[in-house]
């Protein structure tokens, strides 16, 4: 049995080299202000069919977001989702003292209610007037869009933004509107006619699930492994006339899943962003951008079928709990590669994270790949020690000392309480999927019960010498035993070292200042549109001086409850000097048209405004 044990444990780093790694890396903990007046609560109200399960009903919520919403120049904003408070919190960055009181954003004169509940903050400039606005997506309503109208520069406060429906419907103080249950958004250019589309991915069908008079009329997911009687998601296209839903945009199958986390890239090339669709009690997909203007459309891809693989760490055949996702190029091949967090508990429910590396040989290859339905992406998450880590929620890949390979955030933890839950949770996991529909048979999780409750976020760093990866979370003062959920990055004071934002469910919301004192050189761009709009999935890719290549996206959002600014951040590593790189950078225009130019830059903060070329501001 000892044998046993050893032979089965999970790998675990060792104190040298935690201690090895962590030399490059320095954070200060510092609080986030909240706005006060607001009752605290511990546990949400819910439909009488759930109140057996209120805390497991009330696991989600807690997000942020990091952005310039001032207009000062610096991402230095943060909107913040507080389910203790439930409302979405406009406050500045901890590094800016008292820039200006925090406050919450409220959807007046646009119809509320008691029953719905902010879940997630999307910052970006929805109606291209160069002032970032705010997408918030909730539990109990469709999402809304805050305008910024603030003047720039001047201190933001609750009048600056203006409550707008993404989904037009009845107007009315009370809402009465559909009951969507989102937790999960992201923001791209879709369809390529050169202006930003939303996606907005929901959990719980619509169904009355924050209404505590109400009993039934609500479900569970049907299935542990291959859910399909969830939320699903919906696509909104730009019009010159506003946000204009569309439908029969994936596969049917794969439009009724339990969403929680999305992402979007161009991977092949092609300058349209594929989209990743993490999606809880399995069918997570790989989605092949096939859209043309006006015409947003998408096929399913997955990896072949191998029997040396197995079909649950197949790309597209999962049936793990997807929870989070990220795209970033771990192998310094110029192509991005994928993290999918899942759920991987020990003596609990034990599956794996997702290191999906791609094995094309070039984006060429990749796309007539994509064009036969395959994936090439295989996971090696075990081999790069990232498979094993908690419960896992958002992911957030950064590059926080500079030395050119990105390390992994990863949000962590479920329900902290004093009564262990994990044995009737794993009696259900092996209960019959006809079951699992009902409320009726899911154990008790209530207020005070603990599931996971005390894992602590990870911080995996990349061994210069093994390449695999190190757990540095706690050495570095991040792991606290709180379950977190949301995870943000940003330069909030434009030093090049990025900073780190975590929303904690039930708990408070905290900022890491990233004080390293000896980081690589770095390439930092504001990229936008001649209308002064962030350029979302504009590229740019680095050559360092041994030939290798650094890539990057301006990523518009996506994840699961986190948000990182829209500035596109490069780590050059520490034998760079102030010196001239070439550099790529392709764009997509407000026409739709691609354009490709190449630069030479040096270390440190650019501006560029994109148009049908590349201009420094």
């Amino acid at each position: 049995m000892v044998g046993t044990f050893y032979a089965v444990r999970l790998p675990e780093s060792s104190a040298a080299d935690i201690n090895r790694l962590s030399d490059d890396f320095a954070f200060e903990p510092m609080s986030i202000a909240m706005p006060a007046g607001y009752e605290k609560k511990e546990v949400r109200k819910v439909n009488k069919a759930y109140q057996h399960i209120e805390a497991w009903i009330s696991s989600v919520g807690a997000g942020i977001a990091v952005n310039d919403l001032d207009g000062d120049g610096l991402p230095n904003d943060l909107c913040v989702n507080d389910p203790r408070i439930d409302q979405a919190v406009i406050t500045p960055a901890p590094t800016r003292g008292d820039a200006y009181k925090p406050f919450a954003l409220d959807p007046a004169p646009l119809g509320a209610s008691t029953t719905m509940a902010p879940m997630g903050c999307m910052p970006g400039d929805y109606d291209e007037d160069g002032r970032t606005d705010v997408l918030v997506y909730y539990w109990g309503r469709t999402p809304v869009i805050f305008l910024n109208k603030g003047e720039k520069g001047a201190p933001l406060t609750r009048a600056s933004f203006t409550a707008t429906e993404l989904l037009p419907g009845k107007s009315g103080k009370r809402y009465t509107g559909p009951l969507w249950n989102s937790n999960t958004a992201a923001v791209a250019d879709f369809d390529g006619d050169g202006h930003d589309d939303i996606y907005i991915g929901n959990y719980f069908p619509d169904s009355p699930v924050l209404d505590p008079s109400k009993d039934g009329d609500v479900t569970m997911n049907d299935s542990l492994s291959h859910a399909q009687n969830g939320g699903g998601g919906h696509f909104f296209r730009w019009t010159k006339d506003g946000y204009e839903k569309t439908d029969d945009v994936i596969p049917q199958g794969l439009n009724n899943g339990w969403s929680l986390g999305v992402s979007a890239a161009d991977l092949d090339g092609d300058r349209l962003p594929e989209v990743f669709l993490a999606h809880d009690f399995g069918t997570s997909a790989l989605l092949h951008n096939v859209s043309e203007p006006g015409k947003i459309r998408f096929s399913e891809v997955k990896a072949e079928h191998s029997g040396t693989v197995p079909k649950s760490k197949e790309l597209g055949r999962s049936s793990f709990k997807g929870m989070g996702v990220d795209f970033g190029d771990l192998n310094h091949d110029g192509l991005f590669d994928m993290f999918v967090s899942n759920i991987t508990t020990s003596f609990g429910i034990q599956e794996s994270n997702f290191a999906f590396i791609n094995e094309a040989g070039s984006k060429a290859e990749l796309q007539g790949r994509f064009k036969q339905g395959v994936a090439p992406y295989r996971d090696e998450s075990s081999d790069l020690r990232l498979a094993w880590s908690g419960w896992g929620w958002d992911v957030k890949m950064g590059d926080f000392d500079n030395n050119g390979d990105l390390e992994i955030t990863q949000a962590l933890g479920f329900v902290k309480g004093k009564n262990n839950r994990w044995p009737q949770l794993q009696e259900l996991a092996t209960a019959n999927d006809a079951l699992t529909a009902n409320p009726l048979w899911w154990p008790n999780v209530k207020h005070g019960d603990d599931l996971a409750g005390s894992q602590r976020m990870r911080f995996f760093a990349k061994d210069p010498e093994s390449g695999a990866y190190h757990n540095l979370s706690v050495k570095l003062g991040l792991g606290e035993p709180v379950p977190t959920r949301g995870l943000a990055t940003g330069d909030v004071d434009g030093d090049g070292r990025l900073d780190l934002a975590v929303a904690r469910q039930w708990g408070e919301p905290v900022f890491y200042h990233n004080t390293a004192k000896n980081p690589g050189a770095y390439v930092g761009l504001k990229l936008t549109h001649p209308d002064g709009a962030p350029v979302v999935g504009a590229e740019v890719c680095v050559e360092l001086p041994d030939g290798t290549q650094r890539i990057a996206r301006l990523d518009g959002g996506g994840g699961h409850s986190g948000k990182r600014s829209t500035d596109v951040h490069i780590g050059l590593g520490k034998d760079v000097r102030d010196e001239e790189l070439p550099a790529m950078i392709t764009w997509r225009d407000r026409a739709g048209d691609v354009h490709e130019q190449k630069l030479k830059l040096k270390p440190g903060w650019h501006s560029l405004e994109l148009g049908t070329e590349a201009k420094e501001k």
